[in-house]
């Protein structure tokens, strides 16, 4: 069994190697929560989702000239092993510089979010 998420980061990242303008992958709910944190962070330009019974989720990439604005991505919670953390246990990445994206029971947010609002939950990934 694959896990979606690793998969949806590593054809970002993927994406972003062969400088591609844009990255196509199967839809999930999880997925556009997260695409919806990366539009708000700035890194990635939008998002659309297409298709009627097997939606797609479309991804604009940004660049700086011949470089990607994510440097980096990685999995932090793997379905063989969960990582869980409470809201004060959150990590800052690259010291502030990048994003935690944590599964509250709130839904998915970003550290700092997840940190203002007390809430703690599954350490999805980091992006920076």
């Amino acid at each position: 069994m694959t896990d979606p998420i690793s998969d949806m980061l590593t054809r970002i990242r993927n994406a972003h190697s062969a400088l591609l303008p844009a990255v196509e992958l199967p839809h999930s709910k999880m997925k556009e929560s997260i695409a919806v944190i990366l539009k708000r962070e700035g890194y990635i330009s939008e998002y659309s989702v297409e298709g009627q019974g097997l939606k797609k989720l479309k991804l604009k990439l940004k660049y700086e000239g011949r470089r990607g604005v994510i440097e980096g991505l990685r999995r932090i919670s793997k379905p063989g092993l969960r990582r869980y953390v409470g809201s004060t246990e959150i990590p800052r990445v690259l010291g502030g510089m990048g994003i935690a994206i944590v599964s509250t029971p709130q839904g998915v947010m970003s550290g700092n979010q997840a940190r203002k609002n007390n809430l703690g939950g599954e350490l999805l990934c980091y992006i920076w």
